[in-house]
């Protein structure tokens, strides 16, 4: 069965076309883009490459790199299924993109949806929300990096991606972490024996507790919004600060 979506313009009534017009969205811009597959490891492009084609995540998760001069890497971002990827508006990609998990994309051609953009009323404020969000945590990421201890470094870490599986905005206690510590480690600008250790002392205080080898779950919900800095220690249990709605953008 056709959707209204999909039909001829001409075979819609007005009133069709208009909720049609109205449910546009970047998501729907991708939605007639057959799936890829990429195995985890797999580069979806490097830096430097012609940016030919803009991908939304559709499964899994990416991560997003650059390689340091002295062959060091630095993990910008994680991107989950409903993000975009590869939207510079360059001529090349500024940054790698490597499969964490096994992905699944769709990809636009670049040219192609910036026109779709340029064209679309609708479209153009959502891209713009998607870039404020990418800088949003492009500046949480420099304070978390510039000002933030290891211990403060990897609860906040762990608090935004309870926030990314939160449901009806209450925070999942819950949190599956598919990226190794390594990852994490080259994302907080820390070393892999500090991460270990660090979570170590974690359990070891039972602010967390580790189900499985990527399943973590938190157990002291006001104690890791504090030691993240997210709360003063004298204010009210109740009132935590806002921080970032996303972890994962590139910077």
């Amino acid at each position: 069965m056709l959707s209204a979506s999909n039909l001829p313009r001409q075979a819609m009534s007005t009133s069709q076309a208009a909720q049609a017009e109205n449910t546009l969205s970047l998501a729907s811009v991708f939605n007639d883009k057959p799936i890829e597959q990429f195995a985890a490891g797999t580069p979806l492009f490097w830096e430097g490459d012609k940016a030919k084609h803009v991908f939304e995540v559709v499964e899994g998760v990416l991560r997003i790199f650059k390689i340091l001069n002295d062959g060091r890497r630095a993990i910008t971002g994680f991107l989950y299924p409903g993000d975009l990827v590869g939207v510079s508006m360059r001529d090349v990609y500024l940054y790698n993109a490597e499969a964490v998990t096994p992905v699944k994309v769709r990809r636009f051609a670049s040219i192609a949806f910036q026109e779709a953009i340029n064209l679309s009323p609708e479209l153009r404020p959502q891209l713009f929300a998607k870039l404020c969000d990418e800088m949003a945590s492009a500046q949480d990421q420099m304070v978390l990096l510039s000002r933030k201890n290891a211990e403060e470094r990897i609860c906040t870490f762990l608090l935004m991606l309870a926030k990314r599986m939160s449901r009806n905005n209450n925070l999942s206690m819950d949190i599956e972490i598919p990226m190794s510590r390594l990852d994490m480690a080259d994302y907080l600008g820390l070393t892999i024996e500090t991460v270990s250790r660090t979570i170590t002392s974690l359990i070891g205080r039972g602010i967390i507790t580790q189900a499985g080898r990527h399943d973590i779950s938190i157990k002291k919900l006001d104690t890791i919004l504090r030691l993240a800095g997210l709360v003063d220690a004298d204010e009210p249990k109740s009132t935590p600060r806002e921080y970032s709605r996303q972890a994962v953008w590139p910077t």
